[in-house]
């Protein structure tokens, strides 16, 4: 009788991938519109290699058509983000928690990466007023997924 020393396999790579994918939780507070855009340039720059735990309180057909017309303009339809209810299990799994705007009416996180983006009020309205914005929340994106993903 012969006795195996090799040590069990440790998680195949699909294994190690998923426990390693970081979460970014979004809170809306006052704009599901500005949660739902980040979401989705979250899904979409990081192909899907974050995982994105709330896009906002409201479904996409109640968001400012600005905003969906906005999106479209970059080739990502906000309509397939689907809102999901904050619990207390989406803060505990999240890495990092980001509001809009939220400042002092935002419950705290104790212990998570938190990060407030205070975002300038359009100046009018329309598709015009919100490009600005979600140039701004793009680029905030894409330092988030610099910081979250090596390499």
């Amino acid at each position: 009788m012969t006795t195996d020393t090799t040590p069990p396999a440790g998680p195949g790579p699909a294994d190690t991938a998923s426990a390693a994918k970081p979460s970014v939780l979004f809170v809306c507070v006052h704009n599901a519109g500005r949660s739902q855009m980040a979401a989705a340039y979250l899904h979409h720059l990081s192909e899907g290699r974050i995982e994105v735990l709330s896009a906002g309180s409201r479904p996409a057909s109640q968001v400012n058509p600005a905003a969906v017309e906005a999106m479209a303009e970059e080739g990502i339809d906000i309509a397939a983000e689907t809102p999901k209810i904050l619990t207390t299990d989406a803060v505990e799994a999240s890495d990092v928690v980001v509001t809009m705007g939220c400042g002092d009416e935002c419950p705290y996180f104790p212990g998570k990466r938190y990060e407030d983006w205070v975002l300038d009020d359009p100046a009018g309205k329309g598709v015009e007023s919100v490009r600005p914005i979600r140039d701004e929340i793009k680029r905030r994106i894409q330092h988030l997924i610099e910081d979250l993903l090596p390499g």
